[in-house]
């Protein structure tokens, strides 16, 4: 009877259903085609997965909170541009230029949460808005071409950003780890603590939250600048890492990044998230990009699977729900 309890336990977890889709997702592309889990594969899907990754486990604490960010593509693409142009035109060291992006990236989000909170625009809206002028920003500040980024070789911020190394036949990237280290922070924070509690407060029942004396604002704000320097930082990691700087950088990832979140079974409409579920989200959509390429669909047919999965896993979520509340 113990056991019988605890299946259904697991079962009701929102990481069970993108645990079970993760697995047979695998087994599927590697049934195709045995090269998918080849170690040169695993080492290059893991490469970019962690960079949309950052985004997503930030993504995941705002969500829970209530609110959506969508600037953060355009951030992506955005904070490598003002870093190299301030490297490249020798008003800033590389590591100095690196910092103020990250300030700038933090102000935006700062700004953000401002009119969200304190305007009371809804937050879909005002980074909407956002998105529009940093995509802006990086497009006229580069007349839409690539920053020059081939000087950083040897840094010691591109090293302890992006160097990589060898464990048998897999290429690691320094980025890997900072991965692991922010989705192991981000879910002590939204697990184990008390801010962890406000945030789960504010979304799931602001007024309540309010009530029993959690600042819902000072809340969301602080989760608004950790979206926008995550994602600040995401797209550093990536221009680093390809020896590139384009303002288009970006385009569409705040959708995929919701996605990855929304998969993971983190509640839409908020005070609910797990991380571990959005880091099976983050797998769940870089092996299905990958993978569909690797046994011969077009690579724009990307789309559809990401819908279809979305909306089973919705539906998935949704039937899990009612069970729980019904006891069954």
């Amino acid at each position: 009877m113990e056991n019988h309890s605890l299946i259904q336990r697991l079962i009701a977890r929102p990481e069970f259903g993108p645990f079970v889709l993760l697995v047979v997702e695998i087994a599927v592309f590697w049934s195709f085609n045995h090269d998918f889990l080849s170690p040169q594969n695993i080492s290059n899907t893991l490469a970019f997965t962690v960079e949309l990754g950052l985004i997503a486990l930030a993504m995941t604490l705002l969500m829970t909170s209530g609110e959506f960010d969508l600037s953060v593509g355009s951030l992506f693409g955005f904070s490598p541009v003002l870093m190299w142009t301030l490297f490249n035109s020798g008003l800033t060291s590389l590591e100095v230029g690196f910092v103020a992006a990250l300030l700038v990236a933090a102000l935006i989000g700062l700004v953000n949460g401002w009119f969200v909170t304190q305007l009371k625009i809804p937050s879909f809206l005002v980074t909407l808005g956002m998105l529009l002028v940093v995509r802006g920003t990086a497009l006229f500040v580069t007349d839409g071409f690539p920053q020059r980024t081939w000087s950083a070789e040897g840094s010691w911020l591109a090293n302890i950003l992006v160097g990589d190394f060898f464990i048998g036949p897999f290429r690691i990237y320094m980025s890997l780890f900072w991965f692991i280290a922010a989705a192991i922070a981000l879910g002590y924070v939204l697990t184990q603590s008390r801010t962890g509690n406000w945030i789960q407060a504010a979304g799931g029942n602001p007024s309540a939250a309010r009530a029993r004396g959690v600042n819902v604002s000072g809340v969301k704000i602080g989760l608004f600048v950790l979206s926008s320097v995550m994602a600040s930082l995401a797209g550093v990691i990536s221009s680093l890492r390809t020896s590139a700087a384009n303002p288009n950088s970006g385009t569409g990832y705040e959708l995929e990044v919701i996605a990855m979140v929304v998969i993971g079974g983190t509640a839409l409409t908020g005070g609910r998230g797990t991380i571990i579920g959005t880091v099976l989200g983050i797998l769940i959509l870089r092996v299905m990009r990958n993978g569909i390429v690797l046994i011969g669909v077009p690579g724009l047919a990307y789309n559809i699977f990401i819908g279809a999965i979305i909306l089973g896993m919705m539906a998935l979520h949704s039937w899990l729900e009612r069970r729980h509340q019904a006891g069954t």
